[in-house]
Formats: C-alpha cells, sequence, structure tokens
C-alpha cells in the first residue's frame, strides 16, 4: 500500500512548522485515473463530502417529483449549513410542508455555527433544535424519501429502507462494495470507500447521461449546488466562496475529518482528496490547489489566495505564518 503524500506545508517566518499528509485522485468521464497522489486505493469514510450522493435515491424514487422539490431544497439536501436563517427557515418551511416538525428528525440538536443565529438563541434564552443542525437539510431529504416509501420512523437505521437506497446508490457509483460503514455526526450510517471509488462518483457526476433518470438526477443536483452555493455551507465557508469564485462552473463539497470533493462538468472531471491527521485547513487548502491546476479557478483570485494560502495570523491580526503547496504535491 502506498503512503500519503505530503500535501500542504504551513510555515512561521523561515521556518516549516509543520506538515499535512495526504491522497488524492483526479478521474476522467469513465472512472480511469487521470493522476493520483499517495494511495488511491486508501479506505476511507466521505463524512459529509458524500451527501450529494446520499440525496440521489430522493430523486431517482420519484419523491423529490412527487412533492415539487425546488433546486434551493436539492441544495439544502446536499448541505453541511450554518444554521443562519436562510437554511433553517428554509427547513422548516420544508418541514411544514411534509406535514412533519423538528421531532421527527434524528439528526440532534446543534448550536448553530452561524453567528447572528447563534447569538439570538442566548439573547432569547433558547435551546438549539435539531433544525439548526448542519445537516439538517440532507434530514429533510431522508424524511421526504421516507414518507414516499412510508417507512418507519427510524430512518437512519441502516437496515431502513432509505438507507438501503442510499447504500445502493453509493456502492454503484464508486464502484467499491461490502467496505463496512460507520455511524456519522448526524446519526446517519456512512459508507466506507475508496479515495479512487469517491473521485469516480464524482466524475460520474460530472458527464450525467441526460437521456437516463439518473443522469437527470446528476444534472439537477450538482446544479442546484453550483446555482446556490450560500444554501450548501453559508457565509465564509471554503464550499460557498470556492463555488461563487467558479461562476457556477464546479461543486465542491467538504466533509468531517477533512475529506473534499469537486464536480467539474466542463472537463468532465471528478476530484476526491483526504489529508490524513483531518486536518480542514489543509483539505481546503488542497482542494484550491487541485481546482487551480486544472482550470476551474484563477491562480489570482482573491478567494483562491485565500483558501490556498491564507495567511496565517495571530490574535492582533499579525500574519505569523502561511500555508503552502508541498512540492512532492503540485505546483500551481
Amino acid at each position: 500500500m502506498k503512503q500519503p503524500i505530503k500535501m500542504v506545508e504551513i510555515w512561521r517566518g523561515d521556518f516549516l512548522e509543520s506538515y499535512h499528509t495526504g491522497h488524492a485522485v483526479i478521474c476522467d468521464m469513465s472512472g480511469e485515473i487521470v493522476e493520483a497522489w499517495g494511495d488511491p486505493n486508501q479506505i476511507i469514510l466521505p463524512r459529509s463530502s458524500s451527501k450529494i450522493i446520499q440525496a440521489l435515491p430522493l430523486i431517482e424514487s420519484g419523491a423529490a417529483n412527487a412533492y415539487g422539490l425546488t433546486s434551493e431544497q436539492l441544495a439544502l439536501s446536499c448541505a453541511s449549513h450554518q444554521g443562519a436563517y436562510i437554511h433553517t427557515s428554509r427547513v422548516q418551511s420544508w418541514l411544514s410542508n411534509l406535514e412533519l416538525n423538528d421531532s421527527h428528525f434524528r439528526c440532534g440538536n446543534q448550536t448553530p455555527s452561524d453567528r447572528v443565529a447563534r447569538e439570538e438563541l442566548i439573547r432569547l434564552d433558547l435551546e438549539p433544535c435539531q433544525y439548526h443542525n448542519n445537516c439538517s437539510g440532507k434530514h429533510t431529504g431522508f424524511l421526504t424519501l421516507n414518507s414516499y416509501l412510508k417507512g418507519s420512523s427510524e430512518y437512519t437505521d441502516s437496515d431502513h429502507l432509505v438507507q438501503i437506497s442510499i447504500r445502493e446508490a453509493f456502492e454503484d457509483l464508486t464502484e467499491t462494495e461490502n467496505l463496512g460503514y460507520a455511524i456519522d455526526g448526524c446519526s446517519a450510517p456512512n459508507f466506507a470507500t475508496t479515495v479512487h471509488g469517491l473521485a469516480r462518483a464524482m466524475s460520474k457526476m460530472a458527464t450525467p447521461k441526460l437521456s437516463t433518470l439518473r443522469g437527470k438526477a446528476f444534472n439537477d443536483l450538482v446544479n442546484a449546488m453550483m446555482k446556490y452555493p450560500e444554501l450548501v455551507a453559508g457565509e465564509g465557508r471554503a464550499c460557498t466562496e470556492l463555488m461563487r469564485a467558479m461562476e457556477g462552473k464546479v461543486a465542491v463539497k467538504t466533509g468531517a475529518e477533512a475529506v473534499f470533493v469537486a464536480i467539474l462538468p466542463e472537463v468532465g472531471l471528478g476530484i476526491a482528496l483526504k489529508i490524513s491527521d483531518g486536518s480542514t485547513r489543509a483539505a481546503e487548502s488542497a482542494i484550491t490547489g487541485l481546482l487551480i491546476k486544472y482550470g476551474a479557478l484563477d491562480r489570482n483570485h482573491p478567494t483562491a489566495l485565500k483558501w490556498l494560502s491564507g495567511p496565517i495570523k495571530n490574535w492582533r491580526n499579525t500574519i505569523t505564518g502561511r500555508m503552502a503547496l508541498s512540492s512532492e504535491f503540485i505546483s500551481v
């Protein structure tokens, strides 16, 4: 098995203070590897980077059409949002349309990371609800699918119809199977795959066959993410800012423990990467570098510079360091 390579370096002055290693794969429309670093066969948990796959049965089953879901709702079904009003208001409205309420969620209560929403809860002396959970959009998608399938209330159980349909879609797209699963932060199963398998799935979404139901579903989900980047993450987040900088031409999605994917429809490529130590800053820098390398993002765009290299500042707002891509990885 190949070892992870050094991808992102952290410099403080003239000192290489630390570095992050990882794996990355670029796949073409046939699912073949165009370029790879580290071990393409490294087994990983994709975490929230796989939300676009988890949303696929929502469309393929007919549930999205039956409930008249909008592009905004499809974007939310792929989101790891901030819990800001633009997110929670839409989740609550969607939930209401299903004639359900917060108690039907199985994702758990979470304090919103959006400062305004968090301070409002404090000011009003209110506890966070499940709709504040960063995965509540995905879970509303689960509930929509569950309502359509007339399944039981415990839709996060691994043997539930909702999760079975997700596993089948996931294994079909990644072309990996029986690699196991673990429970994600939102209590849903997260199915394991290889870095290559995850990149392969993204490349299929980049090159949809619009004559097929699955191809149309790919197209709807990818376009929803690119059209509403603010719903996929939120202000100040890498996913939102990078998609805005690429002007609706590329979809990107992060996952916990430093997984990142990208879907590049114009060049028919899928990208997946995993930073070994789970560092979010390194995953954000590495994906930015790959987006630049493959022509999706301007190297000199302010957003590219921000996520690629920092700068790193101290509490007095003094620049103390920077990130840099390792020479073992790529040069952009």
